[in-house]
């Protein structure tokens, strides 16, 4: 079947007309539908307009020139293909049309020639090719939007969450038990994670639109995972006075390779749903190993006794924004996001989910996934107990210095500067850029330079990255920590070459605050703490982990886990913060991300090795790396992205 294409054939005579319009119809590749017009304003006109696949552009058109038209149109933007026909040869003619913009130039004697057909054909193909890339353009364009928009969201977002969350958890935190409140206050801090989560998925389901979600598989050890989700998730059940029971069918892998974030957010997702929309009864999750298709997979089920759904509805609860209403309050909870953000992990772990449901009896969602290679795995029993039992927080405080916290709104002004008097940090405050310019100023004229400045990126007056550089140019060489609502993969990066020393992400934790400001502003650190992985293993409290890692979210993060266990950390997100930090401190354990913005994860890791030969180096990376890769590089071992407290507590094993 030929093509179509719309052919703009501008000609003075119309014996020419008449012969060029039936040769044309003679092509066989195209079916072509021919407009003619005789005039040089008329031709400009309906170039610009656009619309048409094809020009065949005479070169005399009474007394103009097609030059002239072929000109007129370049500047006005027109990409529409344009032949320029003239009734004689001439090479001066030829070359002229051609820098005017012409893609051939054709005597009307050739005409009836292939030459004629191949010229037509050579155009339509420039034209769809030009035509296929502009809409790519726009794709793309429109996708950068998209991502701008998402990123304006995130911060408008999480800047009013950072007070919600921030001042809920400094009350509960401070004990007062004569406010009589813990229980209003923990319902402030459950909503408003609610609502961090709904704005993760929000961000979850554009990565999968856009392709950009990523998985880092692991090994995990499949009891102590399975065990951890079920305690997490028991005191949900138990709030509803519901039963939660955990059951394995089969014999399963001790250990399986998953991404376990993503794999926890699946069956936290239905097991919450479950319990959401279940009134009476219990929920139960199974667990076994099975073939399907020649392959071993590993199976869940959540089944629940609560309203079930419909069938008519069950082929939509996969679908964004698609929600399961409580036919018993008539009402809708959540965005309707959960279910289609697990469907898409699912598939992309390699398994399927379906469900099957009765009105009134309750529903049962099943899904698989590929473990990995588990062959050689020894098989085991459940061994149903608490994976682990989160430490009491540490007490923050101990840190030392004069500080300046810069953010124009009141609020997290103030939050902050309770939160960082509370470490025992002398604190100041400044409400715009241009003010923390002055007073930095004014603190090194007097010989008395704030130890650390913490300072909002998003102000009127003067905004963060404007000020870090005036203030870095006043020779300030104190870290400046960077308060942002952007979570976009490349911020961090970009706010360390602006000239920001680290990154604290809003909503502002206590613990990832305090994480960051220990690195700089721990009183009397000890750095002459003798470091051998040989000897007698230490009490979790006296190991020393240098953390490598430049995505803000996951190394304060990866901090606090690790301080949960007991740990001290520090974080270095450059290469060249952590060689300052090997040459003041001696180290444990370094965790070293393989992805790093100044120097590949390879080589600092072997200068880490010249420098500490005691340390032990474990990659952290969202890539598998095979054993003899690690041994290369002087490494003893791994962990798959992302990382979690079960995880993390292996390296005390």
């Amino acid at each position: 079947m030929s093509k179509y294409a719309r052919v703009l054939l501008v000609e003075d005579d119309e014996d020419d007309y008449l012969l060029t319009s039936d040769y044309l119809q003679q092509l066989e590749s195209h079916s072509f539908d021919i407009k003619w017009v005789t005039s040089p304003s008329k031709a400009l006109e309906l170039l610009i307009g656009g619309g048409f696949d094809i020009c065949l552009l005479d070169y005399q058109l009474g007394a103009q020139s097609g030059l002239e038209v072929l000109q007129a149109a370049a500047e006005n933007g027109c990409n529409t293909p344009i032949i320029m026909l003239t009734g004689q040869t001439d090479d001066e003619l030829d070359q002229s049309a051609l820098d005017a913009g012409a893609v051939d130039y054709l005597n009307k004697a050739e005409i009836s020639t292939r030459r004629f057909a191949r010229s037509i054909r050579y155009a339509l193909a420039r034209h769809d090719f030009t035509k296929e890339r502009f809409e790519r353009i726009k794709a793309e364009t429109k996708n950068r939007s998209k991502d701008r928009f998402l990123a304006h969201l995130s911060h408008e977002l999480r800047t009013p969450l950072t007070s919600i969350l921030g001042y809920t958890e400094l009350l509960l935190n401070n004990n007062n038990k004569q406010l009589g409140a813990s229980d209003e206050l923990n319902i402030i801090l459950s909503n408003g994670k609610h609502l961090l989560s709904l704005l993760n998925d929000v961000l979850d389901l554009s990565k999968i639109a856009a392709n950009k979600l990523e998985l880092n598989r692991s090994k995990i050890d499949l009891g102590r995972f399975i065990t951890d989700v079920f305690f997490l998730l028991r005191i949900n059940a138990q709030d509803k006075g519901l039963s939660l029971e955990i059951e394995a069918k089969s014999a399963l892998p001790q250990h399986i390779f998953v991404d376990s974030t993503r794999l926890r957010q699946i069956l936290i997702n239905l097991t919450y749903n479950a319990i959401k929309f279940t009134t009476q009864g219990k929920i139960t999750i199974r667990i076994w190993s099975g073939l399907k298709k020649g392959r071993e997979f590993i199976f869940f089920e959540v089944t629940d006794t609560g309203i079930g759904i419909p069938d008519d509805k069950l082929s939509a609860i996969f679908k964004p924004f698609e929600q399961i209403e409580d036919i018993v309050s008539r009402q809708k909870e959540g965005a309707g996001l959960g279910l289609a953000i697990c469907t898409e992990l699912v598939k992309r772990m390699g398994g399927e989910i379906k469900v099957h449901s009765e009105p009134n009896v309750g529903s049962q969602f099943t899904f698989s996934i590929s473990p990995g290679d588990i062959i050689n795995e020894p098989r085991q029993i459940l061994n149903f107990q608490k994976s682990f039992a989160p430490e009491l927080a540490k007490p923050m405080n101990g840190l030392c210095g004069r500080i300046l916290v810069v953010d124009d709104i009141k609020d997290i002004r103030q939050l902050t500067s309770q939160i960082c008097g509370s470490f025992g940090l002398d604190v100041e405050t400044s409400q715009d850029g241009a003010d923390a310019i002055e007073k930095c100023k004014a603190a090194l004229l007097a010989a008395t330079p704030y130890d650390l400045v913490l300072m909002d990126i998003h102000m009127p007056v003067l905004d963060g990255r404007q000020s870090v550089v005036k203030i870095r140019q006043n020779e300030f060489k104190n870290p400046v920590i960077a308060l942002t609502a952007a979570a976009l993969k490349g911020v961090r990066e970009s706010l360390i070459e602006t000239g920001f020393t680290d990154v604290v992400h809003k909503p502002i934790n206590k613990g990832q605050l305090y994480e960051v400001l220990k690195k700089y502003l721990l009183c009397n650190p000890d750095p002459q703490v003798a470091v051998n992985v040989d000897s007698n293993p230490l009490p979790i409290e006296k190991i020393n982990i240098l953390l490598v890692e430049d995505d803000g979210d996951t190394a304060q993060l990866t901090k606090i886990l690790l301080e949960n266990l007991g740990a001290t950390v520090q974080v270095a997100s450059t290469g060249a913060a952590c060689i300052e930090l090997l040459q003041r401190e001696c180290w444990h354990k370094v965790l070293l991300d393989m992805h790093l913005p100044d120097i590949t994860g390879s080589d600092l890791a072997l200068q880490i090795r010249q420098k500490q030969p005691l340390a032990e180096i474990i990659v952290v990376s969202g890539l598998e790396l095979d054993p003899k890769g690690l041994q290369k590089i002087g490494a003893s071992r791994s962990l798959l992205k992302p990382v979690n407290m079960e995880k993390l507590a292996t390296l005390f094993e």
